[in-house]
């Protein structure tokens, strides 16, 4: 039996998908220890052109729309007994699945890894206003692991024994990741975050790209706050708190290690300010509409 089984989501994104796969091609880890599975989930055009530009890569199709149900056809599809998922649009770095590898052989059985995940900067030297506040908010992965309790799923690795243990990612209509680590916390299975498993994942190229992600982020969260009988009342004063929380997130900005310099922590308040004015305003009209769910972005 193969070791790992990398399994890739896929709507829409060639490109990105191409460049996904040549990080992978380009892993310290021997080629013959994990094999590529990437699923489709109802692109415009199957990403056929650019799975036979590497070899040995497997494509399978599911129809029902998420990113949930297509990894939980990866899964089925998988031949590995390390199950290792990562997003089209992420880049992994070389030692991503050597890091995998070693971690998971140290660590007892019920143990699923979660790892940093970093933003790709194709001009690092001049970063975009996006690249510097994502560096910093996009994807706070020690956080959500350790006082969350889940893992991102662009990021994520398993034995496939834990993952049958915790059952398939659900559909579109929540949140996957987060619903996982909680079925998975109830199932007693741990989450360890681990620095040396890194991805690198794209910036989003506007503030309206930016915006439809926190739509998605808020979309699921109300429908997961819907379970509470007082659920409106919580959701007017989570609203209110993040209107009045650029104060605390500047300092977070002026601290972080992830970006450098006066000019970058600048653009990265500047975002991080419209960004809870968008968010604390659609919290507030979702007090009376029903939200909408769409992947991928």
């Amino acid at each position: 039996m193969l070791a790992i089984s990398v399994i890739i989501p896929h709507l829409n994104q060639p490109d990105a998908l191409d460049a996904c796969l040549s990080s992978l091609e380009a892993q310290s880890l021997d080629r013959d220890l994990f094999e590529i599975v990437v699923v489709d989930n109802g692109s415009s055009a199957p990403p056929a052109d650019v799975i036979s530009r590497h070899p040995g890569v497997r494509l399978l199709e599911e129809k029902r729309p998420g990113p949930g149900p297509a990894r939980n056809t990866g899964v089925a599809g998988a031949l590995g007994h390390i199950l290792a998922f990562i997003d089209a649009d992420c880049r992994a770095h070389p030692d991503w699945l050597a890091s995998i590898s070693s971690t998971l052989a140290s660590s007892p059985p019920g143990v699923v890894l979660g790892g940093d995940v970093r933003i790709w900067r194709p001009n690092a030297n001049r970063p975009r206003a996006i690249e510097a506040y994502e560096s910093v908010f996009g994807y706070r992965s020690q956080l959500y692991i350790e006082k969350h309790g889940y893992a991102g799923t662009l990021n994520l690795a398993m034995h496939r024994e834990d993952f049958d243990r915790v059952g398939p990612f659900a559909g579109i209509e929540i949140a996957e990741d987060m619903d996982w680590g909680k079925r998975a916390c109830a199932a007693n299975v741990q989450f360890r975050y681990v620095a040396e498993m890194v991805v690198f994942h794209p910036a989003r190229a506007s503030m309206t790209e930016l915006y439809a992600k926190w739509d998605r982020h808020i979309a699921h969260y109300r429908r997961m706050a819907e379970s509470d009988p007082a659920w409106r009342v919580r959701w007017f004063v989570r609203a209110l708190l993040v209107l009045a929380s650029p104060l605390a997130g500047a300092l977070t900005v002026m601290t972080s290690d992830r970006i450098e310099g006066l000019r970058e922590r600048r653009q990265a308040i500047a975002v991080m300010g419209a960004v809870r004015w968008h968010r604390a305003l659609t919290m507030l009209s979702l007090l009376r509409r029903e939200p909408r769910v769409a992947w991928n972005r």
